[in-house]
Order: structure tokens, then C-alpha cells, then sequence
């Protein structure tokens, strides 16, 4: 399902830095994070997101996340903007 939302969405950034800077910026509507991915490196993300009550989805995979966002490699975090 949170694949969808990242192949549906028409503005998305990937990557945890990209990520809490779109947070702080108050852009962003959804979150979906890796679940597989390490916990440390998901902290920050979890943790801006939750402050600024932004939802949070989770994809079971990074390769897959990765695909859904049209790029090579494994992505860890997905902020979609509104």
C-alpha cells in the first residue's frame, strides 16, 4: 500500500536528510520509512515526524521502496509533499 502512495505521489523526496528537511519545512503530508532498514539511521526521521505529528507508514522492504521512487538503490526514507 505505501508503495502505491510513492507511485501515485506527484512530489516526493527520498532519503533521511531530504526527509527531515521536508518535515521542517511543514511540506510534508505522508512519511514511509523501511522497516528493514537500521533503527539508528531512522531516529531522526521518526522522531521530526512525530513532533510535528506527521503520519508514518512503514514498506516492509528499501529495495522495493527504492524501486517504488524510480531509483537504483535501496531507499530508506520517503517524505511525499502535499
Amino acid at each position: 500500500m505505501s508503495y502505491e502512495k510513492v507511485l501515485q505521489a506527484k512530489n516526493f523526496v527520498v532519503g533521511t536528510k531530504q526527509t527531515v528537511k521536508a518535515l521542517k519545512t511543514g511540506t510534508v503530508q505522508e512519511v514511509i520509512l523501511a522497516a528493514d532498514a537500521d533503527q539508528h539511521v531512522l531516529a531522526k526521521v521518526e522522531n521530526t515526524a512525530k513532533e510535528l505529528l506527521v503520519p508514518i507508514q512503514y514498506a516492509d522492504s528499501m529495495k522495493k521502496l527504492g524501486k517504488a521512487c524510480g531509483i537504483q538503490v535501496g531507499a530508506t526514507a520517503v517524505a511525499i509533499i502535499n
